[in-house]
């Protein structure tokens, strides 16, 4: 049980810091050279992002659970990462309740200053669910 709760934590982890990294390292960058026109740029990123909300909520809420189980059931050390997800997650909350809203109603001539502030803020929550995901590696290979 506790090998399986183990697996999940350490794969749901994997998943989100995969996630943000592809799109920071890979769509970003490549969004930037297809779309000239600010416009058109915002317009496809907003199309990328919609919907995606919930799904990281429901990945970052079973990544806290999943966490404080391990803390609870093989060593309060765990608790860490949890932490350092839960930063992660906060950013995420600022990332979609504040910043992307505003950026919906920004004028053309403030969206790059916005997409720099994302990306940001995105290599910020890639830092912190990259540690923390390695930090609970670690402690699932020690483990006895």
């Amino acid at each position: 049980m506790v090998d399986m709760l183990l697996v999940a934590h350490l794969v749901i982890a994997a998943i989100w810091l995969g996630s943000m990294s592809y799109s920071l390292t890979v769509v970003q960058p490549k969004v930037d050279r297809f779309f000239l026109d600010e416009e058109q740029r915002e317009e496809f990123l907003v199309l990328l992002a919609h919907g995606n909300r919930w799904k990281v909520v429901g990945l970052v809420a079973a990544l806290v659970l999943s966490g404080i189980a391990l803390a609870v059931l093989v060593t309060p050390w765990y608790a860490v990462s949890v932490v350092l997800y839960g930063i992660a997650a906060s950013i995420f909350w600022h990332v979609s309740w504040r910043h992307w809203p505003a950026r919906i109603f920004a004028v053309v001539e403030e969206l790059a200053s916005y997409r720099r502030r994302l990306r940001i803020l995105a290599s910020c929550m890639v830092v912190l669910v990259g540690v923390a995901f390695v930090f609970a590696l670690g402690l699932t290979v020690v483990r006895p």
